[in-house]
């Protein structure tokens, strides 16, 4: 008499992974998710590989997670498969700050990020 079994997020020829607080802003983030979005999983991952850009290196982590997923959890083959999404969401913004001239207070505000990769399989056209 245990719970029933949730029923799964994506569909069946699809895995995703997501990794939450990660310390950049979404804008930042969404440039790094914007070179991905649609290829061959082997050419995002040279690309994230080859980029100049800080943050590819956690996008990477990321796409790779997907890319585990999908092939031991529900048993996809990892030759065939596309980045379907990439979207980049908001998280919590932590607030410093830095004292200035005449009494005032400049703002610093630290944004951090969240990133949803979904992998999909796709059969080759021969």
């Amino acid at each position: 008499m245990g719970k029933a079994k949730n029923p799964r997020r994506v569909a069946d020829n699809e895995a995703m992974a997501k990794t939450r607080m990660l310390r950049t802003s979404p804008q930042k983030l969404n440039l790094v998710a914007q070179m991905i979005r649609g290829k061959k999983v082997e050419k995002a991952l040279t690309d994230l590989t080859f980029s100049k850009k800080r943050i590819s290196d956690d996008v990477k982590k990321c796409l790779q997670s997907a890319i585990a997923n999908a092939e031991n959890n529900h048993n996809l083959d990892v030759d065939e498969l596309v980045v379907a999404e990439a979207y980049v969401g908001k998280n919590l913004t932590m607030k410093r700050g830095r004292p200035r001239a005449r009494g005032r207070f400049g703002k610093i505000i630290k944004p951090f990020s969240e990133l949803t990769i979904k992998v999909r399989q796709i059969e080759e056209q021969a």
